[in-house]
């Protein structure tokens, strides 16, 4: 009989890990404590933007007209036990308030809501990044609360989605990392991904502990490979150097390669901060935080590159924001997402706020939620309109939509034209012939 698969936490995550199984074949219903969220979802809509998401989710809701009916959505922990025989967990592992460690709280009610209704042998697979050590012990907790003992098995299973890209990265995933501690957990998990490991996608098998580690590990790597080249931004403005030209010089090493290597305001969202912090703070409680000690100057790079930006700006308007407009182009901590978590962007605007200066920004898909976030600042259902009569205009978010803009015709509508790009991501010399002040992060001045 074919595998039925449930999903705890219909998030971020959740919602396109569902919609992806159902897209496999499987049958797949998604729990979510939050009724809103799962009304959302069983009408075929997403409460968040995500590239392809909203349409691949039709193609599989029940009751949306011409879907397959693989997917349905519910709030009943009874009907998920009874449901499934591989159990996803979704669910979020946010920073501790005013602490570096993770907050594994909804993690553990997952796991104690859902294990008491596990009646029968089923796998529950853990797909949230956690500290590691955390599946052993959640593997005991499961064989304690599940009345089938240990016939319930754990197994890990790390998620490597990129925003604006998700719904690619889930069914053609470039590695798929599984930690488990028997045959039977290792032979359902390759039958849950049978198709995209014939499509050549790596199935790479390990304990626990190394599969935990393998997420916050390649989050590490990658934030650390962006603080570097914003490092050397730092030093090439102090040197009269080019970051941008550097960055390409260096990135024709296949040792280093490309990728990362973009100077700017820095990373965001909702997992790499988080991520090497809790990172550290894990390391830490298991003796080994000397091993991990890089990350918080990384994490001082980045967090000073937003600072910067700020100073840049209030010495381009005359050293203060008191009676500047000023426009900022980009909420979402990256392109294609609408999540404005920790996003560098918004930082920078909320901090020339605090300062004095009148902030008007724009995003295609943030605003919304940059709204809730920082209700103070002004926004604008456009570019053209968020510039106008502005000091100076801050590029902060790299949307291919800010990349196609026209110089000349913004040039019409700011007071002064002076644009910053804090992504490196437009043409100087089209916007110093429209007769623009550039700056860029890390390049010269001309």
């Amino acid at each position: 009989m074919a595998l039925r698969i449930t999903v705890i936490g219909t998030g971020y995550l959740g919602a396109t890990h569902a919609a992806a199984m159902a897209e496999l074949g499987f049958e797949v219903l998604g729990l979510d404590v939050v009724p809103e969220k799962i009304e959302t979802l069983s009408r075929g809509r997403v409460p968040f933007y995500e590239p392809g998401l909203e349409e691949l989710l039709r193609r599989h809701v029940a009751g949306v007209e011409g879907s397959t009916g693989r997917l349905r959505f519910t709030t009943s922990w009874e009907e998920v036990g009874a449901f499934g025989d591989v159990h996803f967990v979704c669910v979020n592992t946010p920073q501790k308030q005013g602490e570096y460690a993770c907050d594994m709280s909804y993690v553990d009610s997952a796991v104690d809501s859902l294990a008491p209704h596990l009646t029968r042998p089923v796998l529950v697979v853990g797909k949230s990044t956690v500290p590691v050590g955390s599946a052993d012990r959640l593997a005991r907790r499961l064989a304690e609360l599940a009345p089938a003992g240990e016939a319930v098995e754990l197994a890990w299973n790390p998620e490597f989605l990129r925003e604006g890209f998700a719904v690619e990265d889930t069914l053609r995933p470039d590695r798929i990392v599984v930690g488990v501690r028997s045959e039977r957990a290792e032979e359902l998990l390759r039958e849950v991904y049978a198709k995209p490991v014939a499509e050549g996608s790596p199935f790479v098998v390990t304990d626990f502990p190394t599969a935990e580690l393998v997420k916050t590990a390649a989050n590490s790597f990658l934030a650390t490979k962006i603080s570097f080249i914003n490092a050397m931004a730092e030093v090439c403005e102090a040197a009269g150097g080019d970051v941008v030209k550097l960055a390409e010089a260096i990135g024709y090493d296949d040792r280093i390669g490309r990728k990362f290597l973009r100077a700017g305001i820095g990373f965001g969202g909702g997992c790499l901060p988080k991520d090497i912090r809790a990172f550290m703070a894990r390391a830490g409680e298991l003796g080994a935080d000397q091993a991990l000690t890089f990350l918080r100057e990384v994490d001082s790079i980045n967090m000073r590159r937003r600072s910067h930006m700020v100073e840049l700006a209030r010495e381009t308007v005359g050293g203060t924001f008191l009676g500047q407009r000023v426009a900022v182009l980009g909420a979402t901590f990256k392109p294609d997402s609408d999540d404005v978590r920790d996003s560098p962007a918004l930082n920078v605007a909320g901090q020339i706020h605090l300062q004095g200066g009148q902030v008007t920004v724009y995003d295609p898909k943030g605003m919304e939620n940059a709204r809730r976030v920082f209700p103070t600042l002004a926004y604008a259902g456009s570019a053209l309109e968020a510039v106008r009569g502005a000091s100076v205009v801050l590029h902060l978010t790299e949307w291919r939509e800010f990349q196609e803009l026209d110089p000349q015709v913004l040039g019409e509508a700011v007071a002064d034209r002076r644009i910053l790009d804090g992504r490196n991501t437009l043409d100087p010399e089209l916007w110093r012939k429209a007769g623009w002040s550039f700056r860029a992060l890390g390049r010269p001045a001309a």
